[in-house]
Parts: C-alpha cells; structure tokens; sequence
C-alpha cells in the first residue's frame, strides 16, 4: 500500500510541474520583449540585413517615440541595442567581418528623430561601422555657438546654433552597436579658406602662380570626370605652418566629441583634368607656395646647390649653361633626400643622370615628402589618444607616367605608415556587370603594402543593382572576396549614393 500511494504521489507531484513549465512558457511567449531574446539567425540574412518585420517594427517605436508617447522609449532603446548585438553576432559569422559606410550629415538632420532614423537604416542594412563627415567642402560639423576653428559651421540657421550633429550622432552610433568614425578632409581645405585674407599664403601655388580654385573651373563635365565639385576645393601647401595650426584645431575640436576613430580623406594634390593629370614639368608641381618652395631650397647642402634649385623653379628647366654656371666654384648638392613613393630607387640617394634629372626628381620627392609630413602632424592627437587613425586614398595616385611624369595628385600612400588604416577608394569603371578594374585596384594596394596593414577597401555602388558605371555592391564584394581572401573589412560609398532621393530632400530642405 505504502509503495502505491508514493507512486500515485510522484506521478501527481510530475503532473504538477509539468503545467507549471508549460503555464511559464506560455507567459514567456505572451510577453512581447520575450521577442527581443530571439538568436540573431532568425533576423539577418546572409549579409547581416535585418528583416522586414523588424525593420518595421522599429520604425514604429521611433515614430510613436516623436509624438510623446514616454512609454515606448525603453522598448525603443531595447530594440536598438538588439538589433546593434544581431548584426555584430552576425558580422562575426559571416564575411567581411567589418562592413562599414560613409555618411554625410547636412543642417536638415537636426529635425527630431532625423538622425536617429538614418541610424537605424545602417544597422538594418547590416553595417557594423559609420564614418561621419566631420570636416568637408570647407565646412566643419560643430555648433555654431561653440566652433573655434577658421571654417564655418555645417549648421548656421538661427535657433540651432548649440545643435552639435557630430556629437549626436557619435553617441547615437555606439547606442547601436555602431564603431563610429569622424571622416575629415586634409590637404583641401575648401573654397572658404581661399576666401581669408591672411591665410593667402598658406594656399597650395603652382609654377604659374596659380592656387587650385584657378587651375579648373566649375562645370558639369568636371563634375561627371571627377564626381566632386571643384567650387569647393581649395588646396593648401602642406609645408604651411599657418595650415597646419588650423588644421590642429579642428583635429582637437573633433576629437573632444569622441570618435572611435578617424579617417583623413584628400591625403593628396588637386586631381588635374586631361593632359594636366600628369605632372612632367616642375611647374606643374604645387611646390611654389611660400612655405613649400622655402623648404625646398634648404634641402640644398651649398650655394652651388640652391642657386641651381632656383633657377630651374623659376624658369622650369636647366640648361648646360645654368649647371656650368653654378658650379665654377663648387659641384651641387643637396640633402640625400629622397620619397620611394616616387623614384624607383631604394637607396636613399637621388637618382643617376645629370644635375636637371636630379633636381626635378628632387623636387617631386620634396612635393611628396609634403603630403607625409602634414599627415604624419594631422594624425598626431588622434594617435595620442590611442584612437585608429586611417588614411583614404585612390589606388592610382602614386603612379609613374612614362618615364619623366607622376600621376599629378602625386599621393605617396605606399608610404603611408602601416600603423594607420588604408582605405583604398577602389571605384574603377569597366561596366554593370564586370568588376575587374576594381579588382585590380584592390590587388595593387595588396601587392605594395607592408605585412600586417589593416587594408579596408572603400567599392562604390548600390545593393541589388548597378550604378553610376559599376555593379551591385555584392557582386563588387564578392569578386574581391575571391581575388584577395585575406581582406576581411570593406566600406560602401555612400550613404547618400544608396538613398539617392532621401538625400536629396535632406540637403534641400529648410529647418
């Protein structure tokens, strides 16, 4: 009796547990953040895209957060912080490990919720980094109340002057999950720093005395050769000490609103339009601003040296005449100076042939050389703050041009330290369908760079179809995936380029 009764007890008690898990496991369903404990699979696609329905489902939460409604906040902040882990866990899975995109911010995103809303379509579109504009067209993305740089603010309407965009959407970014970046222009400084009085001499001056605004004007062919408007580019000689104080502060201000990183873009010369986008002659070179050509002078080790360097600045070529004239007294020399990024040779010293061969290889070195030593300042603060620092640059823009002439924007990235970032713009042409040309610009920077740099090509282009000359943006990703398996980060330009008319409304609208 005794043995029955504690069976039917036993069976009884299991009974007992069993509704009692089922009746938890009911509630746990009913209960909508029970949603929010679901595994990222079930999510994201296999390019960490979050669905449809949580797509919509958040959108939802961010409207009903606009009209007041207090209740729905932390389940929005719930939400985000969610989908941020999804498309991370997700990004860990899956290839490429860091998926990143360029974005510019414009004085509309100041309307509420704005920034929030272009936020979460990053996330939703499964990238797990975001590169903010901070310093573009002559413009910084500082409030106007609190901007103490030489350049206006991006924002300057009335009523928003404390709205810091910058810093908003840096911390909004790490909110989701986002690694985010401050992307920065450096060598051009824009139109409105042509504009000072007294920073004339800080502008980047060829052999004809030109600045870069004189060099090519503003038209609609330019703009579709070079997918830029020249109205706002303004080059400076990065030799300036003036340039590189302004530059100082606006690197510090940028920094105080906390980046993750920063990502310094036009690390270059003005690109010249056809037979101009070869530098074959030293005037061609920007070397003759004040601080440029001063410097280029006193890498000659005598009087012979400099009087020589001299006259082929100021009339572009040297004749037996000049080279027998200056060395009467003593042979020429200069400094063993020397940029690997534009002679071939690896030995320190200038190359073999006579001095006119020398001094304008020279001269190219010391127009190089510019670029690396304003770099090397710009990247100083952030590198102090043990922040990533990167370099962004066109694969091409360090080429030899037969024998005597350079690519013109004379950008010496394959000596750009291998402790920074490189971003190759990798935004070749060769057709909808063919992705070959941006391939080979992905295979170059591979082939040159040193063992361990942390190679992050930039493709340009849409999801799911071709735009502007290239590809969708997967068969881009896809190619380089199978030509170049060792590279595991990739960035898509731009923000703006994959939401054309959204874009186009938030620069056009009035706040």
């Amino acid at each position: 009796m005794n043995k029955t009764y504690t069976s039917h007890k036993k069976i009884k008690a299991k009974k007992t547990l069993y509704r009692s898990l089922l009746a938890t496991l009911f509630c746990l369903i009913a209960n909508p953040l029970f949603s929010y404990q679901q595994p990222a699979q079930a999510q994201t696609d296999a390019y960490c895209r979050l669905s449809p329905e949580a797509i919509a489902t958040k959108e939802n939460l961010r409207q009903a957060v606009l009209t007041g409604n207090k209740e729905v906040e932390k389940q929005y902040q719930d939400i985000l912080i969610k989908h941020g882990r999804e498309v991370n866990n997700c990004r860990l899975r899956n290839w490429p490990r860091t998926q990143g995109i360029w974005l510019r911010l414009y004085p509309c995103d100041a309307r509420p919720g704005e920034i929030d809303r272009i936020l979460d379509h990053v996330v939703n579109k499964g990238y797990n980094q975001v590169y903010i504009e901070a310093f573009y067209d002559g413009q910084v993305l500082l409030p106007a109340a609190n901007n103490p740089t030489v350049w206006p603010s991006v924002l300057r309407v009335p009523g928003y002057e404390n709205v810091d965009l910058l810093a908003e959407s840096l911390k909004k970014s790490g909110v989701r999950g986002l690694r985010s970046y401050a992307w920065v222009f450096t060598i051009n400084f824009g139109y409105t720093y042509s504009q000072l009085p007294n920073r004339q001499q800080a502008l980047a001056r060829n052999g004809k005395g030109q600045t870069t605004l004189d060099v090519i004007p503003d038209n609609a062919s330019l703009h579709n050769q070079l997918g830029a408007s020249h109205a706002f580019h303004t080059f400076i000689d990065p030799y300036s000490p003036e340039a590189r104080q302004d530059y100082a502060v606006m690197i510090n201000e940028v920094l105080k609103r906390r980046p993750q990183g920063v990502l310094f873009d036009y690390v270059r010369y003005l690109r010249g339009v056809g037979p101009d986008s070869v530098a074959d002659q030293v005037k061609d070179l920007w070397v003759y601003g004040e601080a440029s050509k001063k410097a280029l002078l006193q890498r000659a080790k005598n009087e012979a040296g400099k009087e020589l360097l001299t006259r082929f600045l100021d009339k572009g070529y040297v004749t037996s005449g000049d080279i027998s004239a200056v060395s009467y007294r003593e042979t020429p020399k200069w400094q063993n100076f020397f940029s690997p990024a534009t002679t071939a040779s690896a030995t320190g010293r200038l190359p073999k042939g006579g001095s006119g061969r020398q001094v304008w290889e020279l001269s190219v070195a010391h127009a190089a050389q510019g670029i690396l030593d304003f770099l090397k300042v710009a990247t100083k603060p952030v590198k102090q703050k043990g922040l990533s620092a990167g370099a962004v640059f066109f694969p091409g823009g360090n080429k030899r041009v037969r024998d005597n002439g350079f690519d013109s924007r004379l950008q010496p990235w394959d000596q750009f330290p291998s402790s920074m970032e490189w971003h190759p713009m990798s935004y070749g042409i060769c057709g909808d369908r063919n992705p070959s040309c941006i391939v080979a610009q992905v295979e170059r920077v591979v082939s040159m760079a040193p063992n361990g740099v942390a190679i992050i090509p930039a493709i340009a282009g849409m999801w799911g179809q071709p735009f502007t000359g290239r590809p969708s943006l997967e068969i881009q990703m896809q190619a380089i995936r199978r030509a170049t398996p060792q590279i595991n980060s990739i960035s898509h330009f731009s923000y703006g380029w994959q939401n054309v008319e959204e874009t186009r409304e938030r620069k056009s609208c009035r706040l």
